[in-house]
């Protein structure tokens, strides 16, 4: 069995020696398979070259996916799978130029779906007025994502790696029309999945202390500073290790990749695409 403190110190990139900014000893925490599996998470980028995964591989994800929690059981998303090589290149083109998600064997986009309860409304004649607010594109965004942590959990428990692609949204109208998504669909987020490569595993990336990210009874921000410091230096320590010394530091880079226009890689237009396809919030 693993040793579930010495995860949970690898996820918050706590060396020997700084033991003292370790969120709990978790002494007394058995180890777990679910447990081990949620605190090795890491993306994974490198998979080895193979047309297919294993027959029947696709539809116990969906499985998976269908199993998380979806509000008022509405299951306001669908997915789109996609494998044929051309059409992955294409997703791959528009979805940043990635090379990983035209070597991953599956190219998954979740998709936020209202035109299913549209035909639902439709079918009984009901005026769905309910559609057009933006809590329900919300609660599909969230099923969505919930669905599609189902997935990655399930994948790995299979052996398998993937890695999220929020690049889905940079060409929101032509994803749209390569998948052939209809009115009151929209690609959320990518989700490429293959076999690692053993040959270049990916490594476990340290995430913000839960000092930073954890509240508790009340919102308290008073030591986010010394927060942020400490986790930029966490980060350089992994970048160094990584052979990324130059990288830049977390919060100089989430602060340039929220700076301008430009910086949001053509998801500025997400509101009029959402419009366009049938979104009309409000």
């Amino acid at each position: 069995m693993t040793d579930i403190p010495a995860l949970v110190n690898a996820r918050y990139g706590i060396t020997n020696g700084s033991e003292d900014n370790a969120p709990h000893s978790f002494s007394d925490t058995k180890s777990h398979p679910a447990l081990e599996l949620l605190l090795q998470h890491k993306s994974v980028r490198q998979f080895l070259p193979q047309e297919t995964l294993p027959a029947g591989t696709l539809e116990l994800l969906v499985a998976a996916a269908q199993s998380a929690a979806t509000s008022s059981n509405l299951q306001t998303w669908s997915v789109v799978a996609t494998q044929d090589v051309k059409r992955k290149d294409e997703a791959a083109r528009l979805c940043g130029d990635q090379d990983f998600i035209r070597a991953a064997p599956l190219f998954l986009v979740f998709c936020a779906d209202l035109s299913r309860l549209t035909k639902a409304s439709q079918q009984h004649q009901t005026p769905g007025v309910g559609l057009e607010f933006t809590e329900m594109f919300l609660m599909a965004s969230v099923d969505a994502s919930l669905a599609a942590q189902n997935v990655v959990v399930a994948a790995e428990a299979l052996g398998l790696g993937a890695c999220y692609v929020g690049a889905a949204r940079n060409r929101p109208r032509e994803v749209a029309e390569l998948l052939h998504l209809p009115l009151r669909v929209i690609a959320l987020f990518g989700l490429a999945i293959g076999v690692p490569d053993p040959a270049q595993p990916a490594s476990v990336k340290p995430r913000l202390s839960q000092a930073e990210v954890l509240h508790r009874e009340t919102w308290d921000d008073g030591a986010q500073a010394r927060n942020l410091s400490a986790y930029d230096e966490t980060l350089d320590d992994f970048n160094a290790r990584q052979s990324r010394a130059d990288a830049p530091k977390w919060t100089y880079r989430s602060a340039h990749r929220i700076a301008t226009v430009e910086s949001l890689h053509g998801r500025d237009i997400l509101r009029d695409v959402l419009q366009e396809r049938g979104f009309d919030l409000r």
